[in-house]
């Protein structure tokens, strides 16, 4: 008899493809001050899964897999010259972890400043994938 299945927690991940995944993971440790929560490398040396906690929430990776793409279907960001998805990252102060991000090597596309909806700032990270930081407003 089979395990029943169990949906993700939450039942609804975002799954990032990325060129170089073992430094991905590592970056998004030191920039996101994420967690890994799993790993699975392949024998040669690609990412063939990985889970991390970002401030509260789940994102997957892998790296990406142009021989499997019939199955896959999905392209790194450098493959595609530039992202299709944007990220929003709910957090307690934009301006530090759009700082520490860029300290990093994540690229500014729009400066952090306070709107009707509170703090709002927007990098890509060194992988192509575009970020919104949201947060209270500093009155700054």
């Amino acid at each position: 008899m089979s395990e029943p299945y169990v949906p993700p927690d939450p039942p609804v991940v975002p799954y990032l493809v990325v060129h170089d995944g073992p430094t991905a993971l590592d970056w998004y440790v030191r920039a996101f001050a994420a967690t890994i929560i799993l790993r699975h490398d392949e024998p040669d040396g690609r990412l063939g899964h990985g889970a991390l906690s970002i401030n509260g929430g789940t994102i997957y990776l892998a790296d990406e897999f142009p021989e499997l793409e019939d199955r896959i279907g999905t392209r790194a960001p450098h493959h595609l010259n530039g992202s299709t998805c944007n990220i929003a990252l709910a957090v307690d102060d934009v301006d530090a972890w759009m700082a520490r991000a860029k300290a990093e090597g994540a690229v500014t596309i729009r400066p952090a400043t306070d709107d009707f909806y509170g703090r709002h700032g927007k990098m890509t990270d060194p992988f192509g994938h575009i970020w919104s930081f949201l947060g209270p407003k500093t009155g700054l």
